[in-house]
């Protein structure tokens, strides 16, 4: 937020009153974010772990500390990622936390994106057969 101008600031805290109460979905709204600088973040915090702590280096370990060391710990991965404007890329958004994400993508630029738009998009989601890597079912791999 330290790079943010204060009238944003303040729209971000009057967003996070209003709906502190909430506890049905969760959205997340990056700014000022990037996915490669987080993952990089996340793993020199890792690495500093390893030397500082003695935390065994080997990728158990790393798949038991990593997530809790990216800018989105506690804060569930998405299951469905809506990519507005027609591009059909992630645009450096999320890269880990969307491993397992279904992607929709829509040509609705996002200040025109209203309610019809999501709910074409979560139809769109019920039609989808989530299986987390694996061939058939909805377990996790």
């Amino acid at each position: 937020r330290t790079q943010l101008s204060s009238d944003i600031v303040t729209l971000i805290e009057q967003a996070e009153t209003l709906t502190a109460g909430n506890d049905k979905i969760t959205v997340v709204i990056a700014l000022n974010y990037g996915g490669r600088n987080e993952i990089l973040q996340a793993a020199s915090d890792f690495a500093n772990l390893c030397k500082n702590k003695g935390v065994n280096p080997d990728i158990n370990a790393a798949d038991e500390y990593f997530s809790g060391l990216l800018m989105t710990d506690g804060v569930p991965d998405p299951d469905l990622l809506i990519r507005t404007s027609g591009e059909q890329r992630l645009s450096n958004f999320l890269l880990w936390q969307c491993a397992y994400a279904e992607l929709y993508f829509t040509r609705t630029y996002w200040p025109d994106f209203g309610q019809a738009d999501l709910a074409t998009a979560l139809a769109d989601y019920a039609t989808r057969e989530r299986r987390f890597g694996c061939l058939t079912g909805a377990g996790r791999e």
